[in-house]
């Protein structure tokens, strides 16, 4: 179950990424579990992850392997298995991630500091490095350019559908071209950057810039979304920048980099989306506005406090125009010294609190009206300030509980 179409664009090549594929069988044989990116020796990289506390191994030995001097944000591999978190594995699970970094750059001609691994999948068991290993040649063998739509499936769990976008601009005639992939359908509330993501563009970018562009771009989408409030071990999501089109984006042409920036957001906004479209049991997108707020910390505050209310996302589930719960739920996001009386609450364009309680003007048909719509949109006017963000989120379905339930069956 998941909202709206599957289609997405069609994912056009980057110059200076390759990709291959293969399936390990760790978890299921039906597609590939295995994928390599072979990145341009003078790329730069760049790297978000996750803050949760029990990081996975790969986390850390990504970060690692990033970080190493001789590399300069330039890593040449990346190493992504599903079926297998490699989190909660103790000093194994380092072992065990070290061992398939080690085992691809020697198939490579690397540096096992220039692999970065990435997994996905079951917390808490040992990651099955046999099975990797055996397909690393196939994986190898199957490096090509075109690969994009391949890898995107490769990369899902619980998905039901890949997730993918591509945008190609033009400045001072010559084309810049930039694609992404991710996957993620739960454990769902990015705390850096998103489940898995892989983004690339043959513009050329210092590997410092290139790790601050994907920061600010990372809080404008995929640090905006939410299915079930639970911060995965693994999140990762990473930004190459080949330098293949002979454009240089660099703070010495702010024109070009602004251009850069709103397509880098716009493309890492639509993959963001199609994972909060295609989350676990998801039958509803909502967007969850805070306006009027003093702070970007109070809006998201606020707005995460609707996203993550079981009782309004039961609600947005069965269409059902119980605005008492959003009402609530804005009440106990801890707002200090919040004035209920001056703020106003919408569904859609319908006015749904007012003054302390409920509007004037509203009917129970028109909020019903909006709670069957397949897209949502809930806005809350704190009117104490001019600050205004968003958080996208999805409603809860049976099918969330009986996807998770049966998660590792």
């Amino acid at each position: 179950m998941a909202v709206g179409s599957s289609k997405i664009t069609p994912l056009q090549v980057v110059q200076g990424v390759r990709i291959g594929v293969a399936n390990a069988g760790i978890k299921q044989t039906e597609r590939p579990d295995v994928v390599v990116f072979e990145i341009d020796s003078q790329a730069s990289v760049a790297g978000v992850f996750t803050k949760n506390a029990f990081c996975a191994a790969p986390v850390h030995i990504a970060k690692k392997h990033l970080a190493v001097a001789e590399n300069q944000g330039r890593a040449r591999y990346l190493l992504v298995n599903t079926g297998n978190a490699n989190a909660g594995t103790g000093q194994q699970g380092m072992l065990d991630g070290e061992l398939c970094c080690e085992q691809l750059a020697k198939k490579v001609d690397a540096r096992a500091s220039q692999v970065l691994p990435f997994s996905t999948g079951v917390i808490g068991e040992l990651l099955p490095t046999d099975k990797i290993i055996s397909v690393l040649d196939t994986a190898i063998g199957s490096l090509e350019a075109d690969n994009w739509e391949n890898a995107a499936r490769g990369i899902l769990t619980t998905d039901t559908r890949i997730k993918g976008h591509s945008i190609a601009f033009e400045y001072q005639g010559k084309t810049i071209t930039m694609t992404g992939i991710s996957k993620g359908s739960g454990m769902i509330k990015p705390n850096m950057a998103t489940m898995l993501g892989y983004v690339a563009c043959d513009a050329e970018i210092s590997p410092d810039l290139l790790q601050t562009l994907l920061s600010n771009a990372s809080n404008k989408s995929f640090n905006r979304i939410t299915v079930d409030g639970d911060t995965s071990t693994n999140d990762a999501c990473m930004l190459i920048a080949t330098g293949k089109s002979g454009v240089q984006v660099s703070e010495q042409n702010p024109e070009l980099l602004n251009l850069f920036v709103t397509h880098l957001e716009t493309l890492m906004l639509e993959i963001a989306l199609q994972i909060v479209r295609d989350g676990e049991g998801a039958t509803k997108l909502v967007q969850v506005v805070c306006e009027g707020a003093n702070s970007t910390e109070e809006a998201l505050q606020v707005a995460y406090t609707v996203a993550h209310s079981p009782l309004v996302k039961t609600a947005l589930f069965a269409s059902d125009a119980n605005w008492g719960r959003i009402l609530a739920a804005v009440g106990r996001s801890g707002v200090e010294n919040l004035n209920v009386d001056a703020l106003q609450i919408y569904l859609g364009d319908v006015c749904i609190v007012e003054n302390g309680g409920r509007a004037v003007n509203y009917t129970e048909e028109a909020g019903s009206a909006v709670m069957k719509k397949e897209e949502i949109l809930i806005r809350i006017c704190l009117n104490r300030g001019a600050v205004e963000d968003t958080v996208w989120t999805t409603d809860l379905s049976y099918d969330y509980v009986s996807i998770n339930a049966d998660y590792r069956s």
